[in-house]
This record gives structure tokens, C-alpha cells and sequence, in this order.
């Protein structure tokens, strides 16, 4: 009986001990309040305000004026293109007590003055130190002999689904706005850059909140809020992405040293490998990129990399698959010499690989040139689109015949008259006259709804299948 006893008495005391233990544990892994945190970091972020002139184009008047009127020239001023100033809200945070900033690309693209707002109080002028629109990163420098208060970054590797983490932004230039909750996924690919990995917060991250810091419980950045998804104008359901601070490092550390990115480059298009596909050759499970095709004068060229192939490892990193090729890409130094282990004929084979840099080729130059050119358009609000001239990468990448002139739609309006046409689409005409460029093609515009009430386009359309269609405005 003393034995039974012993052992049960043994038994309840560690049960007792486990819990106690599982206790302390639940106890330092749940903070009770983020107070001494948030008032520590608050003043690390930033509000960031932008400008940027918009033309626009419309009739005050709720009817027109015949041809030859003589009210057509004594009110003709009223409808010549103006000019407006748009504004943009977004966050950031401080890295260096100079005042360097971290933030969105996509909060001070085509920015033309960039206002820093600090503790919400002080203004400050910025003026950006490089952008990366591939990774949506920004570093801007704020123009002030002033001393900030930096924040460090952390390790976003370390952090595990289900982590405690803390964003915080400011959104409204009023202070620093803190939400808290935990690491919900890693590794999120949400198809909005060509590089995601996002990390997946229920952290409430809001509107204007895009270019602030996502902290882990030690203070530290392991995160920069990006994205969030938001059906229809719902805001915040708990569903955030956060850019990882390890990979958003190598770009901002370039952008500061260089004001540009320096990414590896081999030159092949690639495609998933499919269940079928991968059946077809033989492969154990569907995994790796399959190239489809081999620029030429690329490094995969020159190494023997064939179409066909299908890239299982890169630099001794598995290629699990094909989105994860370019991740691994873009991080390698370039010049550097790498080993690839390829499926070809029912067998690996191993390449070497001298990469080279991405920002030096043809296709990266034409791109970064139509997205200059895109900051740079013209509101037809008669239309309720946005045009941008049409450039010569834009024929260029598209096939269109040398010749090609008109504009690109940049933005349409669910209320749109032209609810037949799509972002991308190239008006080349308009009542069968050649469209020259953005500013053409808005008097052009004008021109026709003064006489007439159809308009009729020529267009190409995402397939570069040309086509006229017409539309009543009257």
C-alpha cells in the first residue's frame, strides 16, 4: 500500500512539475502588454506623403458646343488639358540615424517631392536613394543635419509560424498606429513581384500602412508590411504579407551603395514541371523549373544549359519549384561561377554557370523604360482612363510593325464607356486618324465628341490581335 502510495504521490508531483513548467513557458511566450515595445519603436517610424502631377482632361460644361459656334473659341480654355497635384500616403521606418528611410517602391513611385513625417509632428523633405520596383523596395535619405532614432533589423529566418509579431505604421502622419499578432505562414508566394516570399501575418496591417516594419518580440525588423488582401473595400481581414528582412537586406545595402540592384543572371525562360511532365521523364515527383527556352549570348547558353532541360539544384540549393529559380538567382553574386544539376535524358548532369547580371540586359532596360514611361500619363476623364505613350520596347516586346504609333492604357475605370477595352490594351486610332502620342490623342479625342457622338478605335489587344470597335457616348 506504502508502494501504490510512493508511486502516486511520484506521479502527481511531476504531473504538478509538467505543468508548472508548460506554465512557464506559455508565460514568457505571451507577453501581458506591448506598451515598453511600442514606445520604444514609435519614433523609428515614419508617415511618408507624395505628390505627383496628374494631366487630366474634361468639359465643365454638361453639354458641348457645336462646330462653329461662336462660344467654341471664347470657351475653348475650359477644356485644354490641366494639371493636378495627386498625393500618396505610406510608412517607413528609420535604419540609420542620418536618416535613412526604408520603405515601399510602390508608396513614392513617380513621386515627384516626397514628404517624411516624424513622431507625427516634424516634417522633413526626402529625396529617394535608390527603388527596386522588382522587390517593391525603396531607400530614401531625409534632408535634415537632424539625428533620428535607427531600427535594427533581425533575422527572418528564425521566425517560426506562429510567432508573436508587432507592426507598426503611420498611415495619417498623427504617430505610430500598433497591431499585434502572430507569424501565420511562411515562404507566401501571392504573385506580386517576381521575387515573393512573403511572410503571412493576422497583424492588422491597413491602408496607408504599406512600407512600415513588422517586429518580432525583441524589437528588432523582420519584416516590411507590403500587401494584404481585401476583397472589395472590406480593409484589413487579418490576412497581411510582410517582405523578409533577410532578403529585403540585400537589396536596401545596394541600393545605398550603388542606388541600384546588382541581381544574378543566367537567361532562360522557364515553366512548372507538371505531374505529366514530370511522369514523361521519368522523374521520381514533379519538382524543379523546366526551361523552355535559352537566350542567346546568356550564361546558360554558354554553360550548355538546353531547352528541355529541367534545373533540380542551384548553387547546391534545391529547386523545388520553378518560382524558387529566380529567388536563388537574383541572390547570387554576380560574376560568380555556380554549379547547376540538371535533368536531361533520364539523368543529372552538372553545368557551371558564370552569372551574369540582370540589370545590364536588354529585356531589364526595355522594362525599366515603360515603367518610366508609365509614371508619366495622362488622365482623359471624358473616357475615365489613363494613357501613356506608346514607346519603342513596348513594339518591341510585342511584335507590333516598327511603325507603330499611339498610346497604352494605363488605368480604366469600372465606369468606363469603353468597357470593351483592358489595362495594356494600344489604341493606334481614333476615327481612323493615327494616334501620334498621349497629347494627340486627347485632342483627338475632343475633336470627335465636338462632332460627333460614336467614336471608333483601332486597337490592339492583349493578344496584339488588331481590331476596330465603337462606342456611343451620345
Amino acid at each position: 500500500m506504502k508502494s501504490i502510495n510512493n508511486k502516486f504521490l511520484n506521479y502527481f508531483l511531476i504531473t504538478i512539475l509538467l505543468s508548472l513548467f508548460n506554465t512557464a513557458v506559455y508565460a514568457k511566450s505571451l507577453p501581458s502588454s506591448f506598451a515598453d515595445l511600442a514606445e520604444k519603436l514609435i519614433p523609428s517610424v515614419v508617415n511618408i506623403s507624395t505628390t505627383q502631377t496628374i494631366t487630366t482632361s474634361s468639359n465643365p460644361f454638361p453639354f458641348q458646343f457645336p462646330p462653329g459656334s461662336p462660344f467654341e473659341d471664347l470657351f475653348k480654355e475650359f477644356n485644354q488639358p490641366r494639371e493636378r497635384q495627386a498625393t500618396a500616403l505610406g510608412s517607413g521606418f528609420i535604419i540609420d540615424k542620418k536618416g535613412i528611410v526604408v520603405t515601399n517602391n510602390h508608396v513614392i513611385q513617380g513621386a515627384e517631392d516626397i514628404i517624411v513625417k516624424v513622431n507625427g509632428k516634424q516634417e522633413y523633405k526626402a529625396k529617394v536613394i535608390g527603388a527596386d520596383p522588382y522587390a517593391d523596395l525603396a531607400v530614401l535619405e531625409i534632408v535634415s543635419d537632424k539625428k533620428f532614432i535607427p531600427v535594427n533589423f533581425g533575422n527572418s529566418d528564425k521566425m517560426r509560424v506562429g510567432d508573436w509579431v508587432v507592426a507598426i505604421g503611420n498611415p495619417f502622419g498623427f504617430g505610430g498606429t500598433v497591431t499585434s499578432g502572430i507569424v501565420s505562414a511562411r515562404n507566401r508566394d501571392i504573385g506580386l513581384t517576381r521575387y515573393d516570399d512573403f511572410i503571412q501575418t493576422d497583424a492588422s496591417i491597413n491602408v496607408g500602412n504599406s512600407g512600415g516594419p513588422l517586429f518580432n518580440l525583441e524589437g528588432e525588423v523582420i519584416g516590411i508590411n507590403t500587401a494584404i488582401i481585401a476583397p472589395g473595400s472590406s480593409g484589413s481581414i487579418g490576412i497581411g504579407f510582410a517582405i523578409p528582412s533577410n532578403a529585403a537586406i540585400i537589396v536596401i545595402n545596394q541600393l545605398i551603395e550603388f542606388g541600384e540592384t546588382t541581381r544574378g543572371w543566367i537567361g532562360v525562360r522557364i515553366q512548372e514541371v507538371s505531374k505529366e511532365i514530370a511522369k514523361l521523364e521519368k522523374l521520381d515527383k514533379a519538382e524543379g523549373a523546366l526551361v523552355a527556352s535559352v537566350q542567346e549570348k546568356s550564361p546558360a547558353l554558354k554553360a550548355g544549359i538546353k531547352p528541355g532541360d529541367i534545373i533540380l539544384e542551384f548553387d547546391g540549393k534545391k529547386v523545388d519549384t520553378m518560382r524558387t529559380l529566380p529567388k536563388l538567382v537574383a541572390q547570387a553574386e554576380v560574376g560568380k561561377r555556380v554549379k547547376v544539376k540538371i535533368w536531361r535524358n533520364n539523368k543529372t548532369i552538372i553545368k557551371t554557370i558564370v552569372l551574369g547580371r540582370l540589370e545590364s540586359t536588354k529585356e531589364f532596360l526595355a522594362e525599366k523604360e515603360t515603367r518610366s514611361d508609365s509614371t508619366n500619363f495622362i488622365q482623359i476623364e471624358d473616357l475615365k482612363i489613363s494613357v501613356r505613350d506608346l514607346n519603342k520596347n513596348d513594339i518591341l516586346s510585342r511584335e507590333l510593325p516598327k511603325n507603330t504609333t499611339g498610346v497604352v492604357i494605363t488605368k480604366i475605370s469600372i465606369d468606363s464607356p469603353l468597357k470593351f477595352l483592358y489595362v495594356n490594351d494600344i489604341i493606334v486610332e481614333i476615327q481612323k486618324d493615327k494616334i501620334k502620342n498621349s497629347n494627340h490623342f486627347l485632342t483627338l479625342v475632343k475633336s470627335a465628341l465636338e462632332k460627333e457622338g460614336t467614336l471608333l478605335f483601332a486597337i490592339y489587344n492583349s493578344n496584339n490581335q488588331r481590331s476596330y470597335l465603337t462606342v456611343k457616348l451620345k
